[in-house]
C-alpha cells in the first residue's frame, strides 16, 4: 500500500529551504487530499494536480498558460475530411516510469492508449468497475461512450479514433486529465497479482514526476522522472503538503515551509503583495460558483420556485462577504471571459418581497431545506461555509428555513451526485479546456445527470441546443447556439449562479517558471527555485 511518511520527514527532505544546494525540493501547500490517483475516476482539481499533472501525460496537453491543445504523447495528428476520424502519431521512445513497485519492459505504444480509453468506455472491460462505485464521471458526463465508434491500433505508434458524429471540442477534450494515458503493462501485472486497486493508489505514468509515497491527509512525495521524454525537471523532489486551512497555508508560505499555495483568504492578499519575500500572480478565473437545486425533488422541480429562491439571494452581499472584492456576481453558467458568453441576459433581480410572493403563488409554505457547504477552498468559492450562512439568512427572510450541512470533501463530492439528494449544493467549476461545452454540457447536459450535473436537470430544449453546438465547427453557429442555451438556462433556473472569482496564486519570490493556468491547474513541470 502507501509508503508512510511523516510530515516532518517530508519537510526535512526539502533541503533547498534550509539552504543546502545538493538537491532541490519544491513544497506545494495543497488545499485538500486527493480522492485517488486515477484521473479517469474523478473531477476534482486537487485530485488532478496530485495525479494527472504530476504523474501522467495525455496524447495532447494545453500550452502552459493557455487553453490551446498542443502535442504531448502524440507528436502529430490528422483529421479526416468528414471530421469523423482522428489519427494520432505517438512520440517514439517514451518511457514509463521505473519505480520501487514496477519496472516496465517496454515503451509507450498504441496498446496503452486503447487501454486508457476502453477501460472507461466498455462495460465488459475488467477495469471498468475496478473501484467500487466508479462512474468515470467525465467520460460518461461528456457523452464519450455515445460518441466513439471505435479505437484502432494502426501500428505500435499510430492510433485512430472513429467518431459517430462530428465533435468540435474533441481535441480539447483529449487534452483533459480523464484522457491521460496509463500503462497497460502495469495494469496487466496488477490484474494478474490480484491488486487492481493499486492502480488508484500507486500511480505510474510517463509524466514529469514519479510517485514515491502518500501519507493520507498529510503529505504526498514525488521525485523527478529521470527518463521524462521532455527532459528531467530542474527540481529533484516535489512535496504536496496537504494543508486545508488557508490561514495555515499562508503562515507556512511566509515561514518558508512551502514555496507556493492555492486559494488564499481574500483578506490576506494585500499583505501578501506587500511582503518582499513573496510574489502574487493573478488573473480572471475561468470559473463559476453555483447553488444547484435538485430539480427532481419537490418543490425544487418547479422552475418558478427556483426562480423565486434566486430572487431572494443578495449575490453582491455574498461576493462582498466572502471574496472582499476579488470576485463578481455571476448571472450565466459560463464566465464572462469565455467566448459565447451571453451578456444580453438580465440577471434575477434581488427582490425578497417578490420572491416571497412567488413562493406563495407556487403553493410553497413553511419550506425547510438543506444547503450543502463545501469543506475546502476552491478557486470559485474560498469559504463555502460563510456563503451558506449568507444564503441561509437570505432564504429565511422569505420564510424558508435552512440547515447548513457539510461532509468530508471526497464524501461531499460523492453524496452530492445522488439523484435523490436533498436540498441545494454549493459547488462550482473551473474550465478544463476553454470550450463552453465543458460547462454547458459537462455540468448541465442530460448525460451528466447523476454525475457532474448536480441539479439532476435534463431539459430537452437546452440539451438539443448544446448537442447541436458540438456537431459544427462553425464558430459563429456554435456561439449562437450556446447563447440560446444560456437563455433557456436562465429561464428554467436549475442553479442559482453565485460568482466568478479572480484566481490568486501567492508564492515565494524565488519561484521561477510557474505558469498560472486559466484552467486552474497547478503543474510544476518547468518550475525552478532560486532562493
Amino acid at each position: 500500500m502507501f509508503k508512510k511518511l511523516t510530515f516532518a520527514a517530508a519537510l526535512a527532505a526539502a533541503t533547498v529551504l534550509s539552504g543546502a544546494a545538493s538537491a532541490k525540493t519544491f513544497v506545494y501547500c495543497s488545499e485538500a487530499s486527493p480522492e485517488g490517483f486515477d484521473p479517469g475516476l474523478y473531477t476534482g482539481g486537487n485530485t488532478f494536480d496530485a495525479s494527472a499533472h504530476a504523474v501522467y501525460n495525455g496524447l495532447l496537453q494545453f500550452k502552459p498558460g493557455t487553453t490551446e491543445p498542443v502535442a504531448a504523447l502524440a507528436e502529430s495528428w490528422e483529421i479526416s475530411d468528414d471530421g469523423l476520424q482522428y489519427t494520432f502519431k505517438l512520440r517514439p521512445g517514451v518511457k514509463f516510469q521505473t519505480t520501487e513497485f514496477f519496472t516496465p519492459s517496454r515503451e509507450l505504444n498504441a496498446d496503452d492508449v486503447i487501454f486508457s480509453f476502453e477501460r472507461q468506455w466498455k462495460a465488459d472491460n475488467p477495469w471498468n468497475k475496478y473501484v467500487e462505485g466508479a462512474s468515470w464521471e467525465y467520460f460518461a458526463g461528456m457523452g464519450m461512450g455515445d460518441l466513439l465508434e471505435k479505437i484502432e491500433k494502426v501500428d505500435d505508434l499510430t492510433v485512430r479514433f472513429t467518431l459517430k458524429r462530428k465533435e468540435a471540442p474533441f481535441l480539447a477534450n483529449v487534452a483533459m486529465p480523464f484522457a491521460y494515458i496509463m500503462s497497460k503493462e502495469y495494469a496487466d501485472k496488477l490484474q494478474a497479482d490480484g491488486k487492481m486497486n493499486q492502480l488508484n493508489q500507486m500511480p505510474l505514468g510517463t509524466g514529469p514526476f514519479q510517485f514515491v509515497g502518500y501519507q493520507q491527509d498529510a503529505v504526498i512525495r514525488y521525485k523527478a522522472n529521470a527518463d521524462y521524454w521532455a527532459g528531467k525537471q530542474k527540481i529533484d523532489d516535489l512535496v504536496f503538503a496537504i494543508t486545508t486551512d488557508a490561514s495555515v497555508r499562508y503562515q507556512k508560505l511566509k515561514a518558508g515551509e512551502c514555496h507556493l499555495m492555492p486559494y488564499p483568504n481574500p483578506a490576506d492578499v494585500e499583505a501578501m503583495k506587500a511582503d518582499p519575500n513573496l510574489k502574487v500572480s493573478e488573473q480572471e478565473g475561468l470559473n463559476v460558483a453555483y447553488l444547484a437545486y435538485n430539480t427532481t425533488q419537490a418543490p425544487f422541480d418547479k422552475p418558478e420556485v427556483r426562480k423565486a429562491l434566486n430572487m431572494a439571494l443578495n449575490k453582491q452581499a455574498i461576493v462582498d462577504g466572502v471574496f472582499q472584492g476579488l470576485a463578481s456576481p455571476a448571472k450565466n453558467p459560463i464566465p464572462p471571459t469565455m467566448w459565447s458568453y451571453n451578456n444580453a441576459i438580465e440577471d434575477d433581480k434581488y427582490d425578497p418581497e417578490a420572491a416571497r410572493k412567488m413562493l406563495e403563488e407556487a403553493g410553497v409554505k413553511d419550506l425547510s431545506m438543506k444547503v450543502w457547504a463545501m469543506p475546502v477552498s476552491r478557486p470559485y468559492m474560498v469559504n463555502a461555509r460563510r456563503a451558506a450562512e449568507l444564503i441561509q439568512a437570505d432564504f429565511e427572510k422569505v420564510g424558508v428555513k435552512v440547515e447548513v450541512v457539510s461532509y468530508e470533501w471526497a464524501e461531499y463530492l460523492d453524496k452530492s451526485k445522488a439523484k435523490d439528494r436533498d436540498g441545494a449544493v454549493i459547488l462550482g467549476w473551473t474550465g478544463d479546456n476553454g470550450d463552453p461545452d465543458n460547462f454547458l454540457d459537462t455540468l448541465l447536459g442530460c448525460d451528466a445527470v447523476g454525475g457532474n450535473n448536480r441539479a439532476q436537470w435534463c431539459d430537452k430544449e437546452f440539451d438539443d441546443l448544446v448537442s447541436k453546438a458540438k456537431e459544427t465547427n462553425d464558430l459563429a453557429e456554435r456561439t449562437k447556439l450556446y447563447e440560446e442555451a444560456q437563455v433557456v438556462f436562465k429561464k428554467k433556473a436549475p442553479w442559482a449562479t453565485l460568482d466568478h472569482s479572480l484566481a490568486i496564486v501567492p508564492m515565494r519570490k524565488g519561484v521561477e517558471g510557474f505558469h498560472q493556468s486559466p484552467l486552474g491547474d497547478f503543474k510544476f513541470d518547468g518550475v525552478d527555485i532560486t532562493e
